[in-house]
């Protein structure tokens, strides 16, 4: 995994914070100074907490479990969308649906309910609707693939959630802490840090700023995918091997029991021929 440079996060503008009456005391401890009414972020701090993010999430990936993206403010959402799928994990860029989290059975149903529309398109059954029908099926799968299409795959809670901007997605927060959920977020002047378990010290609302905070998760998220892909083939192989030398042992077993039996029925013939020749002294 590579570090952060700090360098790069200084010319994609991660340092700018918010005006500096809107910010939350508790983000001092990551504010360089105050510049023309505006808090500067210090970058040292951001590249030290996102190798620290990066290293976390390259450990949850590599165990095979999910990370839920979210991110619904519009400097953010192409990005965030475009990083999630090259990682192929589950994101949200629309809208957060409360108790997409805490009520995640029903939300389970309503992604069973847009699966079963496409079955009916399959099998013919949606052609027997009448126009009328046609026309509230259609308006209710697109409702539901443009609010729930990109976790269609995410059939259990993520293991760890995260989130551009946890002031605008404060219930995408709120129930990812009352399950336990680790949060790890991108965190402007105006955010309580506290709440957040993997705090990213970073300006949130320049989608250059979002775009080299993910390139060095999703790069940390990937070798953790690569890893876990190299070690179920090692395991394949290593099983492959335990095999073959199973099936090949009653083969040898095999192979030493005749080598005896012939030691045996060479030895029973000459004892034999020896017994014939005394008896014929």
């Amino acid at each position: 995994m590579a570090k952060a440079n700090v360098k790069d996060l200084l010319e994609a503008g991660v340092h700018f914070g918010h005006l500096t009456r809107k910010w939350n005391p508790n983000m001092s401890p990551y504010i360089f100074m105050e510049k023309n009414g505006i808090h500067i972020i210090d970058l040292h701090k951001t590249a030290v907490k996102l190798e620290e993010a990066s290293t976390a999430l390259g450990k949850i990936a590599s165990s095979g479990r999910k990370i839920l993206f979210v991110a619904t403010k519009k400097q953010a959402k192409e990005v965030v969308a475009k990083h999630a799928e090259s990682m192929n994990m589950p994101y949200i860029t629309e809208r957060w649906m409360g108790g997409m989290l805490t009520n995640f059975v029903t939300i389970r149903k309503a992604v069973k309910k847009m699966n079963s529309i496409d079955r009916m398109k399959k099998d013919g059954t949606f052609e027997t609707l009448s126009k009328k029908e046609r026309l509230q099926v259609d308006r209710l799968r697109l409702k539901l693939e443009r609010d729930l299409g990109s976790i269609s795959d995410m059939t259990r809670i993520p293991s760890a959630v995260f989130i551009v901007d946890t002031v605008r997605e404060h219930i995408a927060l709120a129930e990812a802490r009352k399950l336990g959920i680790p949060v790890f977020a991108m965190v402007d002047t105006n955010t309580d840090p506290r709440v957040i378990d993997f705090p990213i010290p970073a300006n949130d609302d320049a989608s250059k700023s979002v775009d080299i905070i993910l390139t060095y998760i999703s790069e940390a998220i990937k070798e953790g995918l690569t890893s876990r892909k190299a070690d179920k083939e090692k395991t394949k192989e290593v099983a492959k091997d335990e095999t073959f030398e199973e099936a090949k042992a009653p083969k040898e077993e095999k192979v030493v029991e005749e080598v005896k039996a012939t030691e045996e029925a060479k030895e029973t013939v000459e004892a034999k021929a020896s017994d014939d020749t005394t008896s014929k002294e």
